[in-house]
Order: structure tokens, then C-alpha cells, then sequence
């Protein structure tokens, strides 16, 4: 069996996240510009083929260099190239290549979707204690020896000896005396980004921590989907949605309400017998809807959607940091 890579999560997250942003931005430069074309004469040079390239480049890059920058960047380089490519889906599931194919987003949105349990399914598998010894002894020194030109870091020493901690005291030795003997280097400066990004985290985190949130998110959680499974309702009987081009995503959007709606109102009921389990419901009515529901939303209301898959993520980090205080109550209760 191939050996795991304990930063393989991280490295699946660049993918992924460069791939959104080069999507929306895309889109968004696109809608700005009016949907220019490169070529002429006949000629069309669709960017999905600037994707394929940017793919192949993040490939060459991962097969060339070692370390995990390089690695990084092939991740970066390659979700931009593969966000370049889904973009134009529609024009490879449509007989008249139709790039403003209506489901196109929700496909799009689906393959990101799925990429992100992917991430979230390999960063549960890959952390250092889901690895066996083996696979941590391979990985620590993966970390030495892609250190070996420029040095390694204090923090990066520290981590390879965590990652053999267990591995038996003649591994743990050998690996001390093998770190002697890389060269020192000190931390790289922290940019600016990285600042940004650690005050955008924690202000994130310190909201999701809000006591006073949780009551609003709970009203909201219950009163959305019931009230969107009703105007759906409505909008039947008056014939209104006779109208709608997309009858199957709409009715996809209702289903997805409707088990989001009986999972809220279920997780309402149990707040007074027992809040963990009812905010585990909110979380799961939360997930339905983010990787179901918006499948959906995004082919009925295209890229407006963001809009709402923004709020539906604000939502689970409220009601995710709400759930593991919970739990964290009630374990310490236990003991």
C-alpha cells in the first residue's frame, strides 16, 4: 500500500481553494468585461485549455522538486488550472456547447463540494495519529531530507520528532542524531497575507464563539426551510412555477428543504432535553443543504448563490463551535 503523506489534507485544501477562487474570479471578469474571446479568424482559444496546460504544469512542478513548498505550489497551480477547466463544463455536457448551460453551476459547485469531503475524508485519515509507525517514520524523514539544502527550521524539527515519537528509542535516537546534522536556518519573515489571513481566522473563530449568536442562528435554522418549503408550496398552487425552466432543480431545492425543515424543527424540539444532540441535527440539516441543497440552488440561481453558500458556511461555524462546547460540557460533566 503507497505510503500516506501526513500534509496531504493541506496540500488538497490549496487545490481546492485556489480552484474556487479562480472560478469566481473568472466568472466575475467574465460578467465585467462582457465575455470577450481570444483568437479570431475562426478561432477560439477556450480557456479550459490554459487549464489543461496550468494542470500539467502543477504535475511537472510536483514531479520535479522536492519539498513541501514546491508541493504547495503544485497544488496552487493546478487547482487554478482546474478551476479554469470545470468552468467550462457546460460546454462538455451540451450537443451545442453551451457554456451558459443553466446546471452548470451546480455541477461546478457539485465537484467542489465533492472535493472538499475529499479533503476533509484524507485530513481525518492522515493526521499523525491515524499513521502508522512506519508511515510517520517515512514522512519524518521526507521532512529532513527535503531540508537538507536550506536548513530546517526549529518549528520543523520539533514536528519531525513528534512524528516519530513511538517508533522505538532507536528510531527516536537516530532521528536526533540525524537532525544534527542538517543545518539551522531561522523562520522565513511572516507576510503580510499570512498576518491577514491569522486575524481573519481568529476574528472568525471569535465570532462562531458567540453566546448571543446561537439563539438568532437557531430561529433561522428553523424558519428558513419551512418558509422556502412553503413558498415553493404556494407558487404551485398559483402557477407560478410553470414558468420555471428548471423544474428538476427546483425540486431538488424543495426536497432538500423539506429534510432540512423536519431536521431543524426536530433539533428545535430537543433543546430542552438535550442541546448536543440537538445542535448534532443542526449540523447535520446544515450539511444536507450544503452539499445537496446548494447543488441545486446554484443551477436555479447560478452564481447568486454565493451569497447564500456564504451565510450557510457562517451558519455551521456557529453552530459547529456551539456543538463542541457542548460536548466538551458534558464530557467533563461525565468524568
Amino acid at each position: 500500500m503507497p505510503t500516506r503523506a501526513v500534509d496531504a489534507g493541506a496540500y488538497l485544501q490549496a487545490f481546492v481553494l485556489s480552484g474556487v477562487v479562480t472560478v469566481l474570479g473568472l466568472r466575475a471578469y467574465l460578467q465585467a468585461t462582457g465575455f470577450p474571446q481570444l483568437g479570431g479568424g475562426g478561432l477560439h482559444i477556450a480557456h479550459v485549455l490554459w487549464g489543461g496546460l496550468l494542470m500539467g504544469l502543477g504535475l511537472g512542478v510536483g514531479m520535479v522538486f522536492l519539498g513541501s513548498g514546491p508541493r504547495t505550489a503544485a497544488a496552487i497551480i493546478g487547482g487554478i488550472g482546474f478551476g479554469l477547466f470545470i468552468d467550462e463544463v457546460g460546454k462538455f455536457v451540451t450537443t451545442g456547447t453551451d457554456y451558459f448551460y443553466a446546471p452548470a453551476a451546480g455541477i461546478i459547485y457539485g465537484a467542489f463540494a465533492l472535493l472538499v469531503v475529499l479533503t476533509q475524508a484524507v485530513r481525518g485519515r492522515t493526521g499523525r495519529t491515524r499513521l502508522t509507525p512506519p508511515e510517520r517514520l517515512a514522512n519524518a524523514l521526507d521532512m529532513v531530507l527535503t531540508g537538507v539544502p536550506g536548513g530546517l527550521t526549529d518549528r520543523r524539527r520539533i514536528a519531525v520528532l513528534r512524528m516519530v515519537q513511538g517508533t522505538g528509542p532507536a528510531t527516536e535516537e537516530a532521528m536526533v542524531r540525524l537532525l544534527d546534522a542538517v543545518p539551522r536556518r531561522e523562520p522565513p519573515p511572516v507576510r503580510f497575507w499570512q498576518r491577514g489571513a491569522d486575524r481573519a481566522r481568529r476574528f472568525g473563530a471569535w465570532v462562531a464563539g458567540q453566546r448571543w449568536l446561537v439563539w438568532p442562528v437557531v430561529v433561522y435554522l428553523v424558519a428558513e426551510p419551512v418558509l422556502t418549503v412553503v413558498a415553493v408550496a404556494l407558487d404551485g398552487v398559483t402557477g407560478e412555477l410553470d414558468q420555471e425552466r428548471e423544474w428538476g432543480a427546483v425540486l431538488g431545492t424543495s426536497i432538500a428543504a423539506l429534510i432540512t425543515a423536519v431536521l431543524s424543527v426536530r433539533a428545535a424540539w430537543l433543546l430542552r432535553r438535550d442541546r448536543a444532540d440537538a445542535f448534532r441535527l443542526f449540523k447535520l440539516a446544515l450539511l444536507v443543504d450544503l452539499l445537496f441543497g446548494q447543488i441545486f440552488n446554484f443551477t436555479v440561481n447560478q452564481f447568486g448563490a454565493v451569497s447564500a453558500l456564504a451565510l450557510d458556511l457562517a451558519l455551521l461555524g456557529v453552530v459547529t463551535a456551539e456543538h463542541r462546547r457542548l460536548r466538551r460540557e458534558s464530557e467533563a460533566s461525565g468524568r
